[in-house]
């Protein structure tokens, strides 16, 4: 593989990582410790929900870390240091200073009239914290970035190329989160959201997953020849941390885990689905502003729906389809239409034709 050429699994690993995220928002409506963290909890709890949220809980973010560092790779094939700054400050900044100061304060306002708190309008990144620390990786790792770019055939390249094209590659990046669980000791593994764990976990997964694609075509075939064997082993690990901890396992082994999640979910996608089609098309542009919309959408379809004498798992699936419905149409009707909204939510300003 060549960093010129066009990765449609890694453009389907971020729409799939962008899609989990939203489910697993919507997921925190029916357990009973959403209030607590801020979203609006139905009185009914759906508690089994929490074991396949649980297992992907540890992979998640780190996922879409990696995908954005594999992003870079390929965003510095034709850009310079200053175009990738500028590009990535269009494309990561702007949005998330919009949507901290124009978008996450309505959510709120929801949340608050739903528990007839005082509206107060504060500032809180919210969903979109992850946003700052990508942004944060590319002004720390850009230099780092070149200099392997600009050295392709030299010795380090040559040796990086070698060690992430066999399972020692693998063993050494898991190595290292486990390093890092271990050194920073989170409270708890999966908090992610403005603790120095999720700062450190996150700007290790983006370097990895530049190394990655900079390694070239060894990384995914290792990955694709051993991909049930590591799926295997992922689940036989979260199968002992639900029955040795009742999920509550050692920081460490969550991160063996996590990366073994990962690693598998990669071999699949290198091997089934590194093709073009029109819905990814769609959905690889539309999956960043529905992102920063949905929390309107799922805050506005708990408000309506959680109070409904209805069973819960069909408040479930109603606020889903609320959710998801209505943060596709806004970007559908409104955001991928209107050119100078596109920006604020990371899209090139464009005309758009009548016939699209």
């Amino acid at each position: 593989m060549k960093t010129t050429e066009r990765r449609y699994d890694i453009d389907w690993l971020r729409v799939i990582a962008i899609g989990l995220l939203i489910i697993y928002h919507i997921g925190f409506v029916f357990l009973p410790w959403g209030v607590f963290i801020g979203f609006i909890q139905n009185g009914e709890s759906i508690e089994s929900i929490w074991n396949p949220m649980s297992m992907l809980n540890i992979w998640r973010i780190p996922l879409l870390f990696f995908v954005s560092g594999m992003g870079v790779r390929f965003a510095i094939r034709r850009r310079s240091w200053k175009e990738l700054i500028l590009e990535r400050t269009r494309r990561i900044l702007l949005p998330f200073l919009f949507g901290i100061f124009c978008i996450v304060p309505l959510h709120l306002f929801v949340w608050q009239k739903y528990y007839n708190q005082d509206i107060t309008y504060s500032l809180h990144p919210s969903h979109l914290w992850f946003l700052a620390n990508i942004f944060i990786y590319v002004l720390a790792l850009s230099p780092l970035f070149f200099l392997l770019k600009k050295n392709d055939q030299g010795k380090a390249n040559g040796w990086l190329k070698k060690l992430f094209g066999t399972p020692l590659g693998l063993l050494s990046m898991v190595t290292v989160f486990v390093l890092e669980a271990i050194l920073v000791k989170p409270e708890t593994y999966e908090t992610y959201s403005m603790t120095l764990h999720g700062f450190f976990l996150g700007m290790l997964a983006f370097l990895f997953g530049f190394i990655i694609v900079h390694a070239g075509d060894a990384f995914w075939n290792t990955v694709k020849k051993w991909r049930w064997l590591l799926l295997l082993l992922a689940a036989a690990l979260f199968t002992f941390r639900y029955i040795e901890f009742q999920l509550l396992a050692p920081n460490y082994l969550k991160a063996m885990e996590s990366n073994l999640w990962i690693f598998a979910v990669f071999g699949f996608a290198y091997k089934y689905l590194n093709r073009p089609g029109k819905a990814l098309s769609y959905l690889s542009q539309a999956a960043y502003p529905v992102y920063i919309l949905h929390m309107i959408f799922l805050y506005v379809g708990s408000y309506l729906i959680v109070p409904l004498g209805i069973p819960a798992l069909l408040k479930l699936f109603m606020v889903m389809a609320f959710t998801f419905t209505g943060s596709f149409t806004i970007y559908e009707l409104v955001i991928r239409r209107v050119s100078f909204l596109r920006p604020l939510f990371g899209l090139k300003s464009i005309k758009i034709s009548a016939k699209q």
